[in-house]
């Protein structure tokens, strides 16, 4: 008699040639799909797994291997839909390269601001992508942004280091022209003024010449209407930050909700109610294109001293943020993964500069997200097994509640099978099931180096799933920069990555049985002439 535990039924799940950075059996994704997901996820910093050599090593390799239109989409799509910011840039520089025409008509849809610019000059000069020197195609599109904008905006960008605006004029060598090729003395001035040289300082824009009579004579003068950030290193009262926070950007008010704590801002109530109203202000987060997760960051980091009105207008702009989730028809199940490996932060090991959110902390809000727009939905936290949650989900509390619930759960190994056996097991009906995870599945035992011809022990749960509901999809939205998958893309089963609310949209799309699978998303993509 043959052995059981050797030849049990194996389902119709293909072989699994490879393994995960875990060292769980896995499937390759395509290049061109590997490219897409390092790029809506990827930080070119250190996830649980792999450093940021690694990361940026892949990303490399893999945009060998694919059409270099299909690069300088991926550049658009994730810059664009995704919000990112290094990649897209590292795809840019490596477009310098490979294909100078390409990159030149990618260049102004994605180095589309001062950030965007100086991280495609720190990347080309790193030597990285093949060259250390602009070289003169990489300098003529950075000379074009720069006369693309007016000195109003230019001096308002001059924020960063390493390397600074003045880094970027020297090397670039902008000709002090506008849009319409003519001499602009006042951007003439700018530059000089930038770079630190001698001027004639009523050629300047008026708010260089605001900013450098107030920080002649900072009680004088009333605030210049300049970036906040240009004054905080400057000796400030608090009547001067209750100026400042009248004319803050939306991010702005975000990313420094703690310095108005500590500077007093909020001992005023109308000042709170103006921050509050902002927070929530439905445009204004829109135009943000803020990441639902910095919203969870900036609710986290509030201490209790922070006026409720400001925690609860981060949780209505929360709401805004992911207005995009999707009403399901039919049975819903999510499987937040809180392993481990999901404990790590969001976007990488920043030093000092890391984020408190972690991923497991945006699978919680992608589950509670989904919950909130589908209360009928069933959530299936998992780590090396189904996690027993205390107490029932409630859709009626606010994704930020039920995130930050979902996000304290016990951790353990990383078994993505375990919501799929559990369903199986009750014989359970469904419609979607959606997965969000880093996909680094290795506690369910079936590690690389056994037989080449079983697949991963998920993808054969799957395929028993499958059996008992042929209509079902399955969604496994990662969130971190891997080439690998549980189950390979096909017509029922969707891999995709992100952390921007048009993860979402893609979801949809599929779930209703329009075509939304990433690559052929990116591949839709048009580059002007």
């Amino acid at each position: 008699m043959a052995l059981k535990s050797l030849f049990k039924f194996a389902g119709k799940a293909p072989a699994a040639g490879t393994q995960n950075e875990a060292g769980g059996l896995a499937y390759a994704l395509s290049p061109e799909h590997a490219l897409a997901q390092y790029a809506v996820t990827g930080t070119l910093h250190g996830t649980f797994y792999a450093s940021a050599g690694d990361q940026l090593a892949s990303v490399l390799a893999l945009a060998d291997k694919v059409p270099a239109e299909f690069v300088a989409k991926t550049a658009i799509y994730c810059r664009e839909r995704g919000f990112m910011k290094d990649v897209p840039a590292l795809l840019v520089a490596y477009l310098a390269k490979r294909d100078v025409a390409l990159m030149k008509r990618v260049f102004p849809r994605v180095i589309d601001n001062a950030k965007m610019l100086r991280n495609f000059v720190q990347i080309v000069r790193s030597g990285q992508v093949g060259r250390k020197s602009l070289g003169t195609a990489p300098k003529r599109a950075a000379q074009a942004w720069f006369r693309a904008r007016t000195p109003e905006v230019l001096f308002r960008s001059s924020l960063g280091s390493a390397p600074s605006m003045a880094d970027v004029i020297k090397l670039v060598r902008p000709a002090p022209r506008g849009a319409d090729g003519a001499p602009d003395a006042v951007r003439e001035a700018l530059y000089g003024y930038l770079i630190g040289r001698e001027v004639d300082v009523e050629s300047l824009p008026s708010a260089v010449r605001a900013f450098e009579a107030w920080k002649r004579a900072p009680g004088t003068t009333s605030l210049p209407d300049v970036p906040f950030e240009m004054l905080t290193g400057l000796e400030l009262t608090k009547d001067h930050w209750k100026g400042i926070v009248r004319t803050m950007t939306w991010t702005q008010t975000r990313m420094n909700l703690n310095t108005l704590l500590r500077k007093g801002v909020f001992e005023d109530e109308r000042l709170t109610r103006l921050v509050a109203d902002r927070l929530r202000d439905e445009a204004q987060v829109r135009k943000a294109r803020a990441f639902p997760y910095q919203l969870l960051a900036a609710f986290k980091a509030a201490g209790d001293a922070m006026p409720q009105a400001v925690t609860s207008a981060l949780q209505d702009a929360l709401e805004v943020a992911t207005e995009n989730v999707p009403a399901i028809e039919g049975t819903l199940y999510v499987c937040p993964d809180v392993s481990g490996s999901m404990q790590s932060p969001a976007t990488g090991q920043r030093g000092s500069a890391t984020s408190a959110v972690r991923c497991v902390d945006i699978a919680g809000l992608v589950a509670a997200s989904l919950m909130r727009r589908n209360p009928n939905a069933d959530v299936l936290p998992f780590s090396d097994d189904v996690v027993a949650m205390p107490r029932r989900l409630n859709p009626r509390d606010s994704v930020m509640t039920n995130a930050q619930y979902l996000a304290s759960l016990p951790s353990g190994g990383t078994a993505c099978v375990a919501p799929l056996r559990h369903l199986n097991e009750r014989r359970a009906k469904a419609d979607l099931v959606l997965y969000v995870s880093d996909n680094q599945s290795w506690a369910d035992f079936r590690l690389a180096g056994g037989s080449a011809t079983r697949g991963t022990v998920m993808a054969e749960e799957w395929e028993r799933f499958r059996a008992r509901n042929p209509a079902a999809k399955l969604v496994l939205l990662d969130i971190q920069p891997y080439g690998h998958t549980q189950v390979q893309e096909r017509p029922d089963v969707l891999n995709v990555g992100g952390f921007s609310d048009s993860v979402f949209e893609v979801i949809s799309l599929f779930a209703r049985g329009e075509s939304a699978h990433l690559v052929d998303t990116i591949a839709r993509v048009t580059i002007a002439n």
